[in-house]
């Protein structure tokens, strides 16, 4: 760390200081025994601006307090049904570990569907993953590899990405807009796999349109990006859906659901499932379980965020038009080749 972050750092402790305790109290579930560090992440997405990483610490303390954040590990999505259905179409999960000991988080971009619960069972699931991520893989894999561990890769598979993605965009723009305000530089590298023509159009009118800082972060691979990612993790932990060339699937894979780690059958949920279903057993006694979704303030998606949103639905509009153009022309030429 350079004299002049060490500086930024201090400034910041100081400021942190003169919060009040609920505040402090819930950045402890922030840190995780790391405060420098959850410091340092605000200020790099506050461009090292002080000031502005101290009100976006703040403001994403606040919100933990006023949804309840610290306890969204003791409110498991029952039944066991309604979970798995939410598995089923929210595909993310941990396929293993780095070279260097970071988490490896699988998402299947091109096949989430998002269809089968409300909007808040989504936002509870991803918000789950993230805190189990921070309090317990995290600190665990901090502890195996003998070295302060902050951060994960994550592997985006784009198969199947289809037009009918514009109907996720919504949903998308309040996750990714929760984990850039209260989650921000948890992602070391995105590795994007298995792209199809739509994401390539899409991608050389929004990648303009990010920041920097976030442009080095992304990858795309060729094919299911199975060399590359060799040369940073093991065979063990890379996705199912990078295992074989031309595999085509992101809900499958050969050996059983496994070693598909977006299935609510793999080890990792079934221990993040298990970890929530403890946790509220150890709080039912002071209150009992309810049923239903874990409501959580929305945040309001800044405005870069909404026009890259924007770009993205307009780029997927233009080229269904132009598929829809090019069958026209297609049948056309059928009826007057039939007539002649």
């Amino acid at each position: 760390m350079g004299i002049a972050n060490q500086e930024a750092v201090k400034q910041f402790q100081k400021l942190m200081e003169e919060v009040d305790e609920p505040l402090k109290n819930t950045f402890e579930n922030v840190h995780q025994g790391y405060p420098n560090e959850t410091l340092m992440r605000f200020l790099k997405a506050r461009d090292m601006n002080v000031g502005k990483a101290h009100k976006m610490l703040l403001d994403c303390l606040q919100w933990r307090i006023e949804s309840e954040i610290d306890n969204i590990l003791a409110k498991p999505i029952i039944p066991n049904d309604l979970y798995r259905a939410v598995r089923d179409s929210q595909l993310v999960g941990l396929s293993g570990y780095s070279k260097k000991g970071l988490p490896v988080i699988a998402v299947g971009v091109g096949q989430s569907t998002f269809d089968k619960a409300s909007v808040n069972y989504y936002v509870q699931s991803h918000i789950q993953m993230n805190e189990y991520r921070d309090r317990v893989v995290l600190p665990s894999a901090t502890k195996k590899y003998g070295q302060y561990i902050g951060t994960c890769v994550k592997v985006l598979d784009m198969t199947g990405l289809r037009l009918s993605a514009l109907n996720q965009i919504k949903l998308l723009t309040v996750v990714s807009t929760i984990d850039d305000l209260n989650y921000p530089e948890k992602t070391d590298t995105y590795y994007i796999v298995n792209v199809p023509y739509i994401f390539s159009a899409c991608w050389k009118v929004v990648k303009p349109l990010l920041q920097e800082r976030t442009r080095r972060k992304i990858q795309v691979l060729q094919g299911s990006g199975k060399d590359e990612l060799l040369k940073i993790m093991d065979y063990s932990s890379l996705p199912h859906f990078c295992r074989k060339e031309g595999s085509g699937s992101s809900r499958h894979s050969d050996n059983g659901h496994t070693n598909n780690c977006f299935s609510f059958d793999h080890p990792f949920h079934q221990e993040l499932y298990n970890f929530v279903k403890q946790q509220a057993s150890l709080r039912e006694s002071i209150a009992p379980l309810k049923q239903g979704s874990f409501h959580v303030n929305f945040p309001e998606t800044d405005p870069e965020r909404a026009d890259i949103a924007k770009t993205i639905e307009s780029e997927f509009q233009k080229f269904g038009n132009q598929n829809q153009n090019g069958l026209a022309k297609s049948l056309s030429g059928l009826r007057v080749n039939g007539a002649s």
